[in-house]
């Protein structure tokens, strides 16, 4: 029997409203992000990136990493978690997406916080491996490229410490991953790190239905 609420836009409305303390700045990059059209849809929404800070104080995270940063919000909501001591690693592809981020995290006093760095994800992930920051992460979210979420889950699992935590966003792919006749290659490849996820015995793990899935992994 199906325990979870169903609920309408009224009542999700009313909950985001009484649940979400959202930061000026966070506000300011989700309502421009939204005017820039539909790439707006990779940004995470105020709840999961209200979630995630809240995540981050309870696990007194100091060092966190993320793959897919577009312009800025999830970095940002992590940001202001953590102490002053604390650092966040954010990955991207785009300058452009970048150089917008950058500009909240000035906004809301967290930019020395926070280093950006530009360039194919694997390929900096490689290089940080190489630099010694294998098991020096305590919080990681993946939010990027699906076809790569592969690549990333398993360098993450080399970044974060045992008893860290990795964060797997769209891993319901809005209801995609369960239409079996949905072979497209994002769609395939979300589903088969799902069922990777599933029995991998490196981690713990929930997948909760909230906002368009997440994947919670502890690692062992």
């Amino acid at each position: 029997m199906r325990k979870s609420v169903s609920f309408g836009d009224a009542v999700f409305d009313y909950a985001v409203d009484v649940g979400v303390r959202e930061h000026p700045a966070l506000k300011k990059c989700r309502e421009e992000t939204a005017a820039m059209g539909g790439v707006s849809i990779m940004q995470i929404a105020p709840e999961q990136g209200a979630f995630m800070g809240l995540v981050a104080k309870l696990m007194n995270v100091k060092r966190y990493i993320e793959v897919g940063t577009f312009t800025g919000y999830s970095a940002l909501s992590v940001a202001l978690s953590l102490a002053d001591d604390g650092h966040a690693d954010a990955l991207d592809i785009s300058e452009d997406y970048m150089e917008k981020a950058r500009g909240y995290w000035r906004m809301a006093g967290q930019e020395r916080k926070v280093t950006g760095h530009v360039a194919p994800a694997v390929q900096t992930m490689e290089r940080m491996l190489k630099d010694g920051a294998a098991n020096q992460y305590d919080f990681a979210f993946i939010d990027a490229d699906k076809a790569n979420y592969d690549a990333y889950y398993e360098r993450m699992l080399k970044l974060v410490r045992p008893g860290g935590l990795i964060v797997i966003d769209n891993v319901l792919w809005s209801g995609k991953v369960a239409d079996l006749s949905d072979t497209s290659p994002d769609t395939s490849a979300i589903r088969a790190l799902n069922s990777k996820i599933k029995a991998d015995q490196r981690v713990d793990t929930v997948l909760l239905p909230f906002a368009d899935g997440i994947f919670m992994c502890r690692k062992r």
